[in-house]
């Protein structure tokens, strides 16, 4: 499995058919990728918990889930996957775009519950486990799903919209929707977009200057404005980042380690092996050795 595909900070290609953009992804944390650094994008992602536990990070809030919780992030929210301690966690994460939902005439399931749903101006509990209230019927509608997508019958895409469709009744119905209470955050929209262009430009040589005239502050504000959201001096970020990339790569394609450093950003392979060592205790071949 190539993760590439599908997580990075904003993503942008499809996922699945491009007419029927749906597509489940069968992970596991460590044993497929260690992190799945914070990122956004525009499509709907379920997180279905299937065996052990991790910590799922939404908007900056950390969750502990454990096997059968089912995590909803509508699209927008910065969110991060991880290891719980040493435990490893099963799940499938399943990604669709809104799109496939809505209709192109004005309906009132589209502009009353749907859209307002999307855009985030209606708000949903972000977890369901086993204990929740209606949670059998929920899950009911994600296996049946993951039945069909395996077979792919005839006019499968009609089953799969109809699944959702009662998903989102069944969420609107008896999970609590309520008002969202007021525009984002803008400290959290400002993080929005310096991760955008960490993912278009992290390969790139960036300066403190440059990202901080994108986010619009001076350099040591910004300094402090990003120590303060994400833990880390932006330059420790940047580096973790591109590691976490380049250790996708070492497992998902052949490229050589020289290669590898380079297409992350990192112009010094000596440089590169020790933060590799540093950040994973093992040289980028004992990792694609160990991983592959």
């Amino acid at each position: 499995m190539n993760i590439l595909e599908y997580e990075n900070y904003q993503e942008k290609k499809s996922h699945g058919d491009p007419l029927f953009p749906y597509i489940t992804y069968p992970c596991s944390i460590p044993l497929d990728f260690l992190h799945v650094p914070l990122h956004w994008h525009d499509e709907v992602e379920i997180i279905y918990v299937k065996k052990g536990c991790g910590t799922i990070t939404v908007d900056f809030s950390p969750c502990r889930v454990t096997a059968g919780t089912i995590v909803l992030i509508i699209p927008g929210r910065l969110h991060s996957i991880e290891q719980y301690g040493e435990d490893c966690m099963e799940y499938e994460n399943i990604i669709f775009h809104p799109s496939i939902l809505l209709s192109r005439n004005a309906d009132a399931s589209s502009t009353d519950i749907l859209q307002p749903l999307f855009s985030g101006s209606l708000s949903l509990p972000l977890l369901y486990t086993p204990e929740s209230e209606g949670y059998l019927e929920l899950s009911a509608c994600i296996d049946a799903n993951d039945e069909i997508s395996r077979t792919h019958p005839k006019g499968y895409p009609l089953f799969i919209k109809s699944q959702l469709f009662m998903l989102f009744f069944l969420l609107y119905n008896h999970c609590g929707v309520k008002e969202h209470p007021g525009k984002p955050r803008k400290s959290l929209e400002k993080m929005k977009l310096v991760l955008k262009y960490i993912e278009n430009h992290y390969m790139d040589k960036i300066t403190i200057e440059e990202i901080a005239a994108k986010a619009g502050l001076s350099q040591s504000h910004f300094m402090k404005y990003f120590k303060n959201t994400m833990g880390a001096s932006f330059t420790c970020y940047l580096n973790e980042y591109r590691l976490i990339m380049a250790s996708r790569l070492l497992v998902s394609s052949d490229s050589s380690i020289l290669d590898i450093a380079a297409e992350v950003g990192f112009d010094n392979l000596s440089y590169f092996n020790r933060r590799f060592k540093k950040r994973f205790s093992q040289t980028p071949r004992e990792y694609r050795k160990e991983h592959t």
